[in-house]
């Protein structure tokens, strides 16, 4: 049972929604980073609910590094960060604990962990396990930036059909897109589609229900040749981060499933030297960066899909845990709406988590043989 990810950075994630501490152990950093406190607190708020359209269960998530951390720079041994809660309402949960909520782990979790599982808001299956992971994903995006230029950013690309504008193809343009969603609460490129999204997840929690969408996102200015072939490809190993997060349900590169639709001809990307830069690029981007699951220079260009939040206010019908007759379920609590506003930064960290391994595996390999 392994909540563990990571070859040369490895990323730990521990605690539950209602337990006193969540946590995540980051081993592999090197020493003597100096870890920019007011750059992690903005990506932990940028996490947080606001308003209403998300939960009112409000967190203060104040991090606590408690190892591998002094006078300001990483240590270089396993840095531990601390996050408390401080506003859970587990009585919330002991009327309902015997009826297995609808598309939630309830039913899944007592399978494998044998009824011993904290249910109470969801326990480790909880989106609020997410909050230490931005908190990891604030070092890793801070130490690429700094060290590498690289830039990782996201906007909702799409909320209940409600569609955004998409990222631009220019990368300057593309450069400034990134730091305008990276610096908002709500990211969304169209002002105008930013509204009629809010409106439209206020009128799904008018009646009790919820939405969900598709968040696109760009990694600027990464290095060509990272990745492994095969079974560790650029593909595979931010697959498999994207859909650690809750409620992440497809994810796509570049064109995505939309190549099912095309010619060849149509979506190859022909081949170009850019003589102001004295670099190879391509004319186009439909693979989104990536050719044989390794990175060519291009922006890499990755969808998710965010499922609506299966914490619905409407009745529903499941089952008794216990006498297995059918029985309704109405919901109490305080949950979100739409978790896509919130989902995004969390989907930067696990990139920005991803990318870092990939890099520090392909440095690693390459300082080996004296090469860079």
């Amino acid at each position: 049972m392994k909540n563990s990810f990571g070859n040369h950075l490895n990323v730990s994630l521990f605690g539950e929604s209602h337990g006193e501490e969540i946590g995540v152990v980051i081993d592999g950093l090197a020493p003597g980073i100096h870890l920019d406190m007011d750059f992690i607190n903005a990506m932990m708020d940028k996490r947080k609910a606001k308003g209403r359209i998300s939960t009112q269960r409000k967190e203060g998530d104040e991090i606590h590094i408690v190892s591998g951390y002094f006078n300001g720079y990483t240590t270089g041994t396993p840095l531990t960060i601390l996050i408390h809660n401080t506003n859970t309402r587990s009585g919330d949960y002991e009327k309902t604990k015997n009826r297995l909520r609808p598309s939630h782990a309830d039913y899944t979790a007592e399978a494998k962990y044998l009824g011993y599982q904290d249910y109470r808001g969801g326990g480790h299956f909880s989106g609020r396990l997410t909050a230490p992971i931005v908190a990891a994903g604030a070092i890793a995006m801070q130490v690429l930036n700094e060290k590498k230029g690289i830039l990782i950013g996201s906007h909702i690309a799409e909320c209940h059909g409600i569609k955004d504008t998409l990222f631009s193809s220019d990368e300057s343009t593309l450069k400034s897109e990134i730091e305008k969603m990276n610096a908002s609460d709500f990211a969304v490129l169209d002002k105008d589609i930013a509204e009629q999204m809010h409106r439209h997840i206020e009128e799904a929690a008018n009646i009790g229900d919820s939405v969900g969408g598709i968040l696109e996102s760009v990694i600027l200015h990464m290095p060509v040749g990272v990745g492994e072939p095969f079974f560790d490809s650029i593909e595979s190993r931010l697959s498999h981060l994207l859909f650690s997060v809750p409620a992440v349900k497809g994810v796509e590169f570049g064109l995505g499933f939309d190549f099912a639709n095309h010619y060849g001809s149509e979506v190859n990307d022909a081949i170009i030297y850019d003589q102001k830069e004295h670099r190879v690029k391509t004319a186009t981007n439909h693979n989104g960066g990536i050719n044989g699951g390794i990175s060519n220079g291009m922006p890499i260009r990755i969808r998710t899909v965010i499922k609506p939040t299966p914490s619905i206010y409407k009745e529903q019908d499941t089952i008794d845990k216990e006498t297995h007759e059918a029985v309704k379920l109405q919901i109490e609590g305080r949950h979100d709406p739409a978790i896509i506003h919130r989902a995004r930064i969390v989907v930067d960290a696990v990139l920005a988590l991803g990318i870092l391994d990939l890099l520090m595996e392909r440095d690693a390999t390459l300082s080996m043989f004296n090469r860079t």
